[in-house]
């Protein structure tokens, strides 16, 4: 295990249109699987819930941290927050970078979460380890979004 995950994904739609799907809380929320109360706006807490079988009773937080236009959109969140009875907020968040370079066939996607060395032990492994295999999966997702909805 390292301290980050790392996903890239050649996506066949322009850098404007990832872009889009990534920035925009509703297009965001169709293939991430979540409903955000509201838009991502850096310095602000976006909120909402899951939307994904099975995990409906999750809150959304992430903290937005920086949007650069069609190059990079970053949040901070809890990785992996599914016990209800537990106080996330007593522990250090991960960070996620989403990263845009345009192709010659569309957009590159780089997808980053850091920072799992900062988090309490007994569930750093569990963390990284389910983290990894969503950010593979949302890769899927958004591959699939792209596709569907470039225009």
């Amino acid at each position: 295990m390292s301290d980050y995950i790392e996903k890239r994904i050649d996506l066949n739609a322009p850098v404007s249109r990832v872009w889009r799907a990534l920035t925009d809380h509703v297009e965001f929320g169709e293939w991430f699987r979540v409903k955000l109360d509201g838009p991502f706006v850096p310095g602000q807490l976006s909120t909402g819930h899951v939307t994904y079988p099975g995990y409906e009773h999750l809150k959304w937080e992430a903290g937005v941290q920086q949007i650069e236009p069609e190059r990079l959109f970053s949040f901070t969140w809890h990785p992996y927050a599914i016990d209800p009875a537990v106080d996330y907020s007593k522990e250090a968040p991960t960070t996620v970078e989403f990263r845009l370079q345009e192709t010659g066939s569309g957009t590159l996607l780089i997808v980053t979460e850091s920072g799992f060395d900062k988090l309490n032990e007994k569930r750093r492994l569990e963390a990284w380890r389910m983290n990894d295999r969503g950010w593979a999966q949302q890769m899927r997702n958004i591959e699939a979004y792209v596709a569907q909805t470039s225009s």
